[in-house]
């Protein structure tokens, strides 16, 4: 478990400042003590600095992971955003879309959203802007990136896609296996 590089750190920050914004810094600074990134097997992990303070004491090779893993950085150095990092995003997330509950399955089965299970979208939502998928009852499902703007979603045909899937609660399901 090391420190993340200073071209893993931007990676990792501009990957989350898509879905956070400028409330990127609470993730970090937060009231019950300060948190930080690590990499473990290509893989970041958010953890406290006080548990980080006593994972000190594990040797690497069997240490399997530690705090909640964000997720991975491929073999061509790029971030992949996991599911597991769903509950610290969403209390922070600067857009928002809402499905119906009729699209709520579809979604959680690794489909786009499409216009007609749209429920509502954020203001302001610029195209291919990370956005945090909620279910009418407000619990957050997933997350993915705006297909169109807040403005094109008006106009579009019930049939077209919104929303690209990128992540889903449902994962943990169809992917229980790989998932650290």
């Amino acid at each position: 478990m090391r420190p993340l590089t200073e071209e893993e750190t931007r990676a990792l920050f501009e990957k989350l400042a898509k879905y956070v914004g400028e409330n990127l810094p609470l993730l970090v600074d937060r009231p019950d003590g300060a948190y930080c990134f690590r990499l473990h097997k290509d893989r970041v992990y958010y953890l406290s600095e006080r548990i980080l303070k006593l994972a000190a004491h594990v040797p690497r090779e069997s240490l399997a992971s530690l705090g909640s893993c964000f997720g991975k950085f491929t073999k061509t150095h790029k971030f992949r955003l996991h599911i597991t990092a769903l509950d610290y995003l969403a209390p922070y997330a600067k857009y928002k879309v809402w499905v119906k509950p009729g699209a709520e399955q579809s979604f959680l089965y690794g489909n786009h959203v499409l216009k007609s299970g749209l429920g509502r979208i954020t203001e302001s939502t610029a195209q291919y802007q990370g956005v945090v998928v909620y279910s009418m009852a407000d619990v957050p499902l997933g997350f993915g990136v705006a297909a169109r703007s807040t403005q094109e979603c008006r106009k579009v045909d019930p049939m077209a896609i919104v929303v690209f899937h990128q992540a889903d609660i449902g994962e943990y399901i169809r992917h229980e296996e790989t998932l650290t």
